[in-house]
């Protein structure tokens, strides 16, 4: 079993790397139940965007936790990762909503999802910069 603890010692809060594992994984399966509709059940481009956004996010998600545990700040990696589920969740979330039932979880929901999805994806850039420049 591993902790989360970073290479450094630094924790990250007790089981939050699992959460946001588990999280992920939800977040993968849905994605995949949301394409397996959008290919039998409704013809949509939008919820086909939206399937694809959450397994590429549930997916990257993955692969920051991963990497994770070989950072300083552990824990900054793995709020990334939760802010960057919590944002797809949102906007592809909110697209299937729609799609199936005409409504929206609130206006503008899938624009302000997807601000946060690029959002999260700069702070990422952001904090890898900081990791390089302390390794250096």
């Amino acid at each position: 079993m591993t902790s989360d603890r970073g290479q450094h010692g630094k924790s990250a809060p007790p089981g939050a790397l699992f959460v946001v594992l588990a999280l992920a994984g939800l977040a993968g399966a849905g994605g995949v139940a949301m394409a397996a509709v959008a290919a039998h059940k409704v013809d949509s481009p939008a919820l086909v965007t939206a399937a694809t956004m959450l397994m590429i996010h549930a997916t990257a998600c993955v692969a920051l936790l991963a990497v994770a545990m070989r950072f300083d700040q552990p824990r900054l990696w793995i709020y990334g990762a939760a802010v960057m589920l919590g944002a797809v969740s949102l906007f592809s979330g909110d697209i299937a909503l729609h799609t199936l039932s005409g409504a929206h979880i609130f206006p503008k929901a899938a624009p302000v999802g997807g601000s946060l999805l690029i959002a999260s994806w700069l702070g990422l850039a952001l904090l890898a910069a900081v990791e390089w420049r302390r390794a250096r």
